[in-house]
């Protein structure tokens, strides 16, 4: 089984990611999306965020009716920060049977040379990329894959800031999610 890992914050997960994901499991070799929720991301200020377990239900919330994906909480259980060539060699040793790929934006790629052992993610994973706004860098090798897919500009950044000014974010989240968050206060 072919798997695209889809690694992020999801502070919140947004309609953006689950378009991504669609596409991915949809018009690609994919048979399903693992939403890898990050409980701290080595580029990202860990005190933004909302709890990890909170974030983790929010996934689950925008993807129970999808049955190709899946969310995991693989790199909670792992040290921090989370490097993703250390949860790729986790899934792999922990699920033998899949091929793991690794799905990322085209922005990425502007970086990817400076995450930790970048060169054994090309060669033993490979990137499935799909595009950004904003310059893309364009990475040759056989392992990486351009996914033609709808550029979403959503932000969670966006969405954090509309909620906490009393904006309104329907057809931003999925509509579960977007309840979780207003139950919940989060973001004011």
């Amino acid at each position: 089984m072919k798997i695209g890992l889809f690694f992020g914050s999801f502070n919140p997960i947004h309609i953006g990611h689950l378009i991504i994901a669609n596409v991915m499991v949809d018009q690609t070799d994919l048979d399903e999306v693992w939403f890898v929720v990050s409980p701290q991301n080595p580029f990202k200020n860990p005190r933004s965020l909302l709890h990890e377990q909170d974030r983790l239900r929010m996934v689950e919330l925008a993807i129970a009716d999808h049955f190709s994906f899946k969310a995991t909480d693989v790199e909670f259980h792992m040290p921090r920060p989370s490097y993703t060539i250390d949860t790729l060699t986790y899934l792999s040793d922990k699920h033998p049977g899949h091929e793991f790929k690794l799905i990322i934006g085209g922005d990425n790629l502007n970086h990817f040379h400076k995450w930790k052992n970048s060169e054994q993610i090309l060669e033993q994973y490979g990137l499935y990329v799909y595009p950004r706004p904003g310059k893309n860098k364009v990475l040759e090798h056989s392992n990486v894959r351009y996914v033609d897919a709808p550029m979403i500009d959503v932000s969670a950044t966006f969405i954090r800031k509309s909620i906490k000014s009393g904006f309104s974010v329907k057809y931003l989240l999925h509509p579960k999610v977007e309840e979780f968050i207003l139950d919940r206060k989060f973001f004011l």
